[in-house]
């Protein structure tokens, strides 16, 4: 049997990692600038992280949500403490689209509503309803199209209130991410977001924070919505949660009401996950992480804008976008093949730095040497 053929491929084939680092079959070692699509949260292989969910597999790997399981109730005292989300409760799944797709599914539920707004360029997942909801139309299956998901100009406060003059009574929810990764490492404005809080609390819909990739502390703060300074009624995550161990959380304001059966899931909150988004929570806490990132990122970001070949530079934190002119497109293939760093893109020439949240400065300054000797 072959892999079924949808990833398109670097020839490099990875063998192990180590923090910031990861080496591949030959022995030679990369920077890892990307973190596998914004995933290695805390660094590769951290201690602690190795620790919990070694010590966990020695007491129990897995039993279903059928009964108390202490190591859930312990995340989502922890998670409440660390982002400042005491009050809410926590739904736990596998993946940034389950998330989001019981998100939709509970804002559904809530209002007694059908309607979804969503944005240009945003990405919420592959899964039925939210794959609907992201403005990619290669990737929605003709039994995943709906006429229940309205696409409106990302950033335009204007037009989502005209949408909502129109069609308020029937929204269920706003669905947003704090700052598009997919779509380029888009920048919500704090005024956008605002308007979508006041929106959503004038209708009764439910404001949506997708923080699968833009979450989890990579902006500065715990969530990127947060620099906004208003609640969303649910937040989603994934990615940076569990450091590369398969976890999902929908984080719900406690006016949003459950009922037995209302969601579910098999693997969700197994006992494995749960350590390993503990371990994360604790590094982020006990290692200041969140300022780290902030002050990483300000300093990579101000020594790259202006360098030549360089059109924009966008993002918070450690979530960083490189908008290159045509003539250097070739800048990320050249990063990876000739310096040894990992980075991802967005289409067609935004070079996209997602590393752990514990990047180092001098992790830092070999990045720039490698990208400056490129196009200075």
């Amino acid at each position: 049997m072959q892999l079924f053929d949808v990833y398109p491929l670097q020839n490099i084939t990875v063998e192990r990692a180590l923090g910031a680092w990861v080496w591949d079959d030959q022995g030679r070692k990369y920077l890892d600038m990307y973190g596998g699509h914004a995933v290695i949260s805390i660094g590769h292989t951290h201690p602690h992280y190795v620790k919990r969910l070694t010590d966990q597999l020695g007491k129990i790997g897995f039993y279903s949500n059928s009964v108390h399981l202490t190591v859930q109730e312990e995340l989502a005292e922890t998670l409440g403490r660390v982002s400042g989300k005491t009050d809410y409760q926590l739904f736990l799944c596998n993946s940034g689209a389950e998330a989001n797709e019981n998100a939709l599914k509970l804002a559904s539920f809530h209002t007694g509503r059908k309607k979804i707004v969503a944005f240009k360029k945003g990405f919420h997942g592959r899964t039925s309803l939210a794959v609907a909801a992201t403005d990619n139309p290669k990737i929605v299956a003709p039994v995943n199209e709906t006429g229940n998901v309205i696409f409106l100009p990302f950033n335009d406060a204007d037009a989502l209130e005209v949408c909502f003059r129109k069609q308020g009574e029937e929204i269920a929810a706003v669905i947003v991410e704090g700052i598009q990764g997919v779509g380029g490492i888009n920048v919500a404005s704090k005024d956008f977001l605002q308007k979508i809080r006041s929106l959503c609390t004038l209708s009764g819909a439910v404001y949506i924070a997708d923080s699968v990739q833009c979450g989890y502390g990579r902006s500065g703060r715990f969530f990127s919505h947060d620099w906004a300074g208003v609640p969303a009624d649910i937040y989603t995550t994934a990615k940076g949660m569990g450091n590369g161990f398969p976890i999902g959380g929908v984080w719900i304001a406690p006016h949003l009401k459950p009922w037995h059966g209302m969601l579910g899931t098999t693997f969700g909150g197994n006992p494995l996950a749960c350590a390993a988004a503990l371990a994360v929570a604790e590094t982020i806490d006990n290692e200041k992480l969140l300022e780290n990132a902030a002050t990483q990122g300000d300093y990579l970001m101000d020594q790259v804008r202006d360098l030549p070949g360089v059109l924009e530079v966008r993002g918070r934190g450690l979530m960083i976008g490189i908008e290159m002119t045509q003539e250097k497109a070739d800048v990320r293939n050249r990063l990876l093949y000739e310096k040894g760093v990992f980075t991802g893109e967005a289409k067609p020439n935004v070079i996209r730095l997602l590393p752990s949240l514990a990047l180092r400065r001098e992790e830092t300054e070999h990045f720039l040497e490698a990208f400056k000797s490129l196009i200075v």
